[in-house]
Parts: structure tokens; sequence; C-alpha cells
């Protein structure tokens, strides 16, 4: 009995891990080009161009409207001003439809930076975050990207408490060596 429940224990902890490990510090971040929204306006998003303006944070959240990718829009919308001070373009990606998105824009995001949709997580599993649990959904990870397009932070955890905390810290400590 004790050896079935080691075995199941085992097998839940693996379906609720990411099913691949995130890019890591110093990859190259893979180009990408999506339909996003902000402030309920859709537009084309190419993170070539976010990057010539600056650092990009990238972040990768599981569905619009539920209670953790809720909450963490919500930080990161309170924060965008110190991105924006920081010279860094913010983006939500996610596998959901680009309405639900833009309606996702303006009520969760408060319209202060824009999310794109990732039909089938193909965004995502090129940036190795996605859920083993529910292929075709983003695993909640978070990255910062240098404008040269390497990858100087990562940040995989589906808590959404930090994301937008470490993340900035990250940034600050590009700009000591990369002032704007």
């Amino acid at each position: 009995m004790k050896r079935l429940f080691a075995i199941a224990s085992a097998a839940v902890a693996l379906a609720a891990s990411p099913a691949l490990a995130a890019l890591a510090v110093g990859a190259a971040a893979p180009d990408f080009a999506a339909q996003a929204s902000q402030a309920g306006k859709q537009f084309p998003f190419h993170l070539a161009d976010a990057l010539k303006k600056g650092p990009v944070v990238l972040y990768f959240f599981p569905a619009a409207f539920t209670s953790g990718c809720t909450i963490e829009a919500h930080e990161f919308a309170a924060a965008s001003d110190d991105y924006k001070a920081l010279g860094a373009t913010l983006i939500g990606v996610t596998a959901g439809n680009i309405e639900r998105l833009t309606e996702f824009s303006v009520s969760e995001c408060r319209s202060k930076f824009p999310v794109a949709a990732d039909p089938g997580a193909k965004i995502a599993g090129d940036y190795k975050s996605t859920l083993a649990i529910y292929p075709g959904h983003s695993d909640r990870t978070s990255y910062v990207i240098a404008p040269n397009g390497k990858v100087i932070f990562v940040y995989s955890n589906l808590g959404a408490e930090q994301h937008v905390a470490k993340t900035l810290e990250a940034l600050k400590a590009y700009r000591t060596s990369h002032p704007i």
C-alpha cells in the first residue's frame, strides 16, 4: 500500500510540474509575433520591435479570468509605471483567444499593458513554458529579455505572488550596468 501511495504521489507531482524546464538565463529568446490587445484595442505585437526600445518583461500565464491570473494581472498593472521608468516593455501571453484577452486587457490589466494570444501555446512551447497537466496551456513563467535578445532572468512558479517583485528586481540589477 505504501508503495502504491508513493507511485501515485510521484505521478501527481510530475503532472503538476511544467512539461519542460524554462529557458535558461543566457539563452536566446525566441522571436515571435502575436495578436495583442491593450485597453481594448487589438494590434500586432512583435518581440523584435519591442526589444529595439529596451528590455522586455514577458510573462506567460495559464488562463485569463482565473483567480491567480487575475491577481497577477492586477499586480503587473499596479507596477506598470515602474517597468516604464526602467525602460522596459511589459507583455503577458496566454493560450487564450484575442477576443477574450481584449476584455481581460481592460478589466484585469486595467489598460496598463498588453496581453497577447498564443493559440495552442506555440510561443509558450518555444519558451519551454507549458503545463504538463494541461497541454496547450502556458505555465506561469516570467522572463526578462535584454535588448540583445538574451534571457537575463527567468522565474517559473504557479504562485502569482512573486513574479512582479522578482522581475522588477532583475530589471533594476540590469539597469545598474545598463543605465537608460
